[in-house]
């Protein structure tokens, strides 16, 4: 088989092993690697060191995988339509708001597991060739290669989207060696919309295609391993683990593919709905059981703490409330005495 006759049956064999979409690109990123390096330079990628560290291997893939001269992009769509609605939660500032991605399984696995799936399929019909797979797990500027391989366009808030599937979804990457016909990149089609920008808490997107992660409440809930600046708290409200805020504005949004795959299409713990109170409630064990095969578990105990008590602070006066963030100031851990001091503060001038 040769290479256009594996890029032809790429589509069928994607979709067989639960992706929405694949795609092909070369693995010239043009002037991506510049833009990310002003980006850096600026200091927008805040305490992620290791943005700064890999920028090198980002913009060269070659570097990453020797021999690499192509990309097959995928798409694998994760909105979980059992969930409640996200609007709804957000709404009820005494429950807990989990960015939609991660109600269900880590999908660092899935994709992977999903991906290897895909090159074997591939090495069936040619034998052995050379590739790498990724996932979010290595310097891989996933959006770039996602677009130029026509899965979508970069959106106004940075992520990529497409005309049928918005941009609830993952993505993921094979580096290979095979010499595949690349596929036509889309136009864009935001327009003048700026629904995602108005939407942002926190003012995080600082303009159209420009993202400043000190203020993202995704990167203060997630990647931020120390104390969440006091002034952007009471703007977290109820979102203890990501924001989907500028997704659920954007009208492309509506075209978004309920997830296919059964890790995905199904929420655990009821963390689509649950109350800040009995979160916080959690022991270690709790905590290290529930969120065993999630991709909360990779904040770890004590941030999860961290972000629960900024919730609550953000939640309305109650005996429970009080009662709730009382029993954790003499918490082992001064990341959680400090901002459950803060909440209680907060409470007590109320």
């Amino acid at each position: 088989m040769d290479a256009e006759a594996i890029a032809s049956r790429l589509p069928a064999w994607a979709r067989e092993l639960g992706f929405g979409a694949v795609g092909v690109s070369d693995v010239d990123l043009g002037d991506a690697p510049q833009r990310l390096r002003d980006w850096i330079d600026a200091g927008r990628h805040g305490a992620m060191d290791y943005m700064a560290r890999h920028a090198a291997l980002r913009a060269d893939p070659g570097a990453l995988v020797p021999g690499a001269i192509r990309v097959i992009s995928v798409r694998m769509d994760y909105w979980p339509a059992e969930a409640r609605d996200a609007r709804a939660v957000l709404g009820e500032p005494d429950r807990a708001f989990v960015s939609r991605y991660a109600l269900g399984r880590d999908y660092h696995k899935v994709l992977r597991t999903g991906l290897q799936a895909l090159a074997d399929r591939i090495a069936a019909e040619i034998g052995p060739f050379g590739y790498r797979a990724f996932c979010d797990s290595a310097p891989v500027m996933e959006v770039a290669f996602a677009q130029k391989a026509g899965l979508g366009w970069r959106g106004k808030h940075t992520l990529l989207l497409s005309r049928d599937a918005g941009s609830l979804y993952f993505l993921g990457e094979i580096y290979t060696d095979l010499p595949l016909p690349v596929t036509a990149p889309v136009t864009e089609h935001c327009g003048t919309c700026r629904a995602c920008l108005d939407a942002c808490p926190t003012g995080a997107i600082v303009g159209p295609y420009e993202l400043d992660a000190r203020r993202c409440i995704s990167y203060l809930t997630i990647e931020l391993h120390d104390a969440i600046p006091e002034d952007l708290r009471p703007l977290v409200g109820n979102r203890i683990y990501g924001c989907d805020d500028c997704q659920l504005a954007c009208p492309w949004n509506r075209y978004a593919q309920a997830a296919a795959h059964p890790d995905f299409a199904s929420v655990r713990h009821g963390l689509d709905d649950a109350s800040l109170v009995d979160l916080f409630a959690w022991t270690r064990e709790e905590f290290d059981t529930r969120m065993a095969g999630s991709a909360i578990r990779r904040i770890g105990y004590e941030r999860w703490l961290r972000n629960v008590a900024v919730g609550l602070g953000n939640a309305p006066t109650s005996d429970a409330v009080v009662k709730a963030l009382q029993a954790r100031t003499d918490d082992p851990s001064a990341l959680v005495r400090e901002h459950v001091a803060w909440a209680l503060r907060r409470h007590h001038s109320a």
